[in-house]
């Protein structure tokens, strides 16, 4: 099947995952900043951990219209379940680039009407078996972002656990991955890096115990510092030897 070796050349996905428990309320509008992600092949994930059954309803359209306008997922979740919730986040989120990616690849093969939903029982079976194959052998890059106002004082040990469990979960996978960590607002500035790109995320267990949570939540700097984060990354790419597998999928994306 000529378009499942086309999809199966290897790629990089890049996400960002931002942990939070409230609403801005300082710096650019994190909506749109989430927008200026998706349109330069960066999906943007929202986790909102709630506290005493209950999240703020202006934080809640908040969560809601960043991951919608980030083209990725969102979910509300109690801190104890944190865990759990920031894989599945994870993984949802890549199924959803990936069949967004294989979508578009459909179109140019069939015709701008064609969709994966479209396609007959087994065939859609066989493209879904590609996006799960895909999805263990793509390499990932997944810039989280950690609310550190005051309310998020007594999750950040919950947080922290949750990280390393993404951290093992992802790299059971075949395909490569690297995680960076910033945190907002940082102890000069409105966000603060903790962590460069890095395979494994270990050495939070001694970063996060220095944290100290407090101040204003400047929820839209922290995705467009991410954003300027990853084009530096691209940057320093782009002065090495760059292959045609990686160019075309950061394309199709």
């Amino acid at each position: 099947m000529k378009e499942e070796e086309t999809l199966m050349k290897a790629g990089t996905l890049r996400q960002i995952l931002l942990i939070t428990d409230g609403c801005s309320n300082h710096g650019e509008d994190p909506i749109a900043m989430a927008a200026l992600a998706k349109e330069q092949g960066i999906s943007v994930n929202v986790i909102g951990v709630m506290d005493n059954d209950v999240i703020d309803q202006n934080g809640m359209v908040e969560i809601e219209g960043i991951a919608l306008s980030g083209g990725g997922v969102s979910q509300v979740v109690y801190a104890q379940q944190l865990s759990q919730t920031v894989q599945m986040v994870t993984r949802k989120a890549m199924t959803q680039t990936l069949q967004g990616v294989i979508n578009k690849e459909l179109k140019s093969i069939l015709g701008k009407s064609a969709s994966m939903e479209e396609l007959p029982p087994e065939q859609r079976g066989e493209v879904m078996e590609v996006v799960d194959e895909l999805g263990e052998s793509v390499d990932m890059e997944v810039l989280i972002l950690v609310d550190t106002s005051a309310s998020m004082k007594h999750k950040l040990p919950t947080v922290k656990e949750a990280l390393l469990d993404l951290s093992l979960s992802l790299n059971a996978r075949m395909g490569d991955n690297k995680f960076s960590v910033f945190v907002f607002p940082g102890k000069r500035q409105d966000v603060e890096k903790l962590l460069d790109w890095t395979p494994r995320l270990e050495t939070l267990s001694s970063i996060f115990s220095k944290l100290s949570p407090g101040g204003i939540t400047p929820t839209g700097p922290a995705i467009s510092e991410a954003i300027t984060h990853f084009k530096k990354k691209r940057s320093l790419r782009g002065l090495l030897s760059r292959g045609d597998d990686e160019q075309y999928f950061e394309e199709t994306i």
